[in-house]
């Protein structure tokens, strides 16, 4: 690559840090409105920048990529899920793009494990009632819970997170069930005491709570179709943190509705930002605004990783976090 500093075009606004060390390093459009950019806005912003740095919320299908510029070399994505970008369009045209793995597991664990005690025990549901100031005090049989100590958890995408979960399970009594294409080597089921299901069916209907970690693909789109929710015990509870898309959000909300599952801890969404109005009015689910990585230390490592993958890519060697088509997959 030529020494001049790349044009860099990020699409949304990023914490201070990252964006001061952009500038010192890249020449850099920053967007300050702290909006989206519309498609249109994507496309002009492709057609003029060496490096494109969007976020989730940025559709990179193939009608916009099919448009960008013939500079654009690397899509730097701010995030770890590549689901909003079509990397077969983008190999096409010869565009890399890079990822930010790894610095969200901690916090993304972190935040299921949040789920997985607050819709047993139904913490947001007596919080709100406190709220409201209509408390009349304890009493023993006052908005009795689930324990979760001893319970069965089964994981769905025994990955970097999935296996960060399974970590802290272990320290609340749950006992770990894992699905996953392939079974994860035996030192590391030994490590977490997991059981591993071929059959995602049949972990379904064995397991009391479900924590949901795989991406969103072709293949695990509506990967719990409502036939696969309802081998799940009435009892039980799914969590998810991972891409709102893997669950039949229609589907799940009338068993909610109905009493077929215990409840729900989401913090994605199907068609986010939009929330179905029916999950809104149930007592028995704990709805998120898409937090699991939202920490002040993730945000900053984010934009490190970005940066460097910037960086190598302008520098002549391959973004060390570079995302293949069969990633994910």
């Amino acid at each position: 690559m030529p020494n001049k500093r790349p044009v860099v075009v990020v699409t949304r606004k990023l914490p201070d840090s990252v964006e001061t060390r952009m500038m010192e390093l890249f020449d850099v459009r920053l967007n300050l409105t702290g909006q989206g950019l519309s498609q249109a806005e994507l496309i002009r912003s492709m057609q003029e920048a060496d490096v494109l740095v969007p976020t989730v919320t940025d559709r990179l299908d193939g009608e916009v990529l099919e448009a960008a510029g013939p500079r654009l070399r690397l899509i730097a994505n701010y995030g770890t899920g590549v689901d909003h970008i079509d990397l077969l369009k983008a190999q096409e045209k010869g565009i890399l793009v890079s990822n930010t793995p790894d610095v969200l597991t901690e916090d993304t664990a972190d935040m299921t494990m949040a789920l997985i005690l607050s819709v047993p025990r139904r913490l947001a549901e007596g919080e709100r009632l406190m709220r409201s100031g209509n408390w009349d005090g304890w009493s023993p049989t006052f908005m009795l819970g689930h324990r979760i100590w001893c319970k069965r958890l089964g994981i769905i995408g025994l990955g970097r997170i999935g296996s960060a979960v399974a970590r802290r399970a272990k320290g609340f009594g749950l006992k770990v069930h894992y699905h996953n294409r392939h079974r994860v080597h035996p030192d590391i089921e030994a490590e977490l005491e997991a059981t591993w299901w071929d059959s995602l069916d049949q972990m379904l209907a064995r397991v009391d709570i479900v924590s949901i970690h795989c991406p969103h693909t072709p293949s695990t789109y509506h990967l719990l179709s409502a036939r696969q929710l309802k081998l799940m015990q009435p009892h039980a509870y799914l969590v998810n943190v991972s891409r709102g898309e893997v669950v039949d959000e229609e589907a799940l909300t009338r068993m909610l509705i109905k009493g077929e599952l215990a409840g729900a801890g989401l913090d994605v969404f199907e068609h986010e930002p939009a929330v179905n109005p029916k999950l809104l009015a149930l007592d028995n689910v704990v709805l998120l605004p898409h937090l699991a990585s939202a920490t002040l230390e993730s945000r900053a490592e984010m934009g490190e990783k970005v940066i460097v993958n910037i960086k190598a890519f302008w520098d002549g060697f391959p973004p060390p976090d570079r995302v293949l088509t069969s990633q994910g997959m």
